[in-house]
């Protein structure tokens, strides 16, 4: 495996039309040394949002990948974000039905044939003017989950432009991966990785 803290602002893995700026590009640079020709590899396992920073996972081998995402569910995924208002109560679960628009867009509904069971824990580390720190650990793991739980209940993070309609402006999503703990694909025994928020984040006042 390889694990790395993700910068914010770039692709976890390639779309067609980012140039090959991204950190899949960049890590399989780094394992062919430069020699086009080597067979070396790396598979993601795992994707963080562009604008999300923190930890991200790879697999050097077909096998090893296969074994950490039939087990992906079993992972512990803990963030940090920056919220707009402080949640109250201070810690809780946020539970609903997600489903995707046409547009990309993630929604809550209350239709539960067509929407997936997603759950987030939350809790207050500490409060800043307006704004809060919040750790969270996803219970699930669906697509914006995080973003649009947290909007759902009026808390956006901190320069979230997709689903945080009242959040002041700001650079950068405050949204960051930080700590995973599973276990390792071949001995089984429990690992954990831990990424510091980035920089961003500390400029960031209330």
């Amino acid at each position: 495996m390889i694990v790395v803290n993700k910068a914010p602002g770039l692709l976890s893995i390639g779309t067609g039309s980012d140039g090959g700026r991204t950190a899949h590009a960049s890590l399989m640079d780094y394992v062919k040394k430069g020699n086009p020709k080597s067979r070396e590899r790396v598979f993601i396992v795992h994707r963080l949002d562009r604008e999300t920073s923190g930890v991200l996972v790879f697999a050097r081998t077909e096998e090893a990948k296969r074994t950490l995402m039939m087990n992906w569910g079993d992972t512990e995924k803990h963030y940090l974000a920056i919220v707009e208002g402080h949640p109250d109560p201070a810690e809780g679960l946020i539970s609903s039905y997600l489903i995707e628009s046409e547009s990309m867009r993630v929604y809550s509904t209350k239709d539960t044939e067509r929407g997936k069971l997603s759950e987030t824990e939350y809790r207050v580390l500490k409060t800043m003017g307006s704004r809060a720190w919040v750790e969270l650990r996803l219970l699930t793991g669906r697509k914006h989950q995080i973003r649009v739980h947290l909007a759902d209940q009026g808390w956006p993070i901190v320069g979230d432009d997709k689903y945080g309609r009242n959040t002041r402006k700001e650079k950068g999503l405050a949204l960051h991966s930080h700590r995973l703990s599973f276990d390792h694909p071949y001995r089984g025994n429990r690992l954990e990785f831990t990424a510091p928020p980035p920089e961003h984040f500390h400029r960031i006042r209330g």
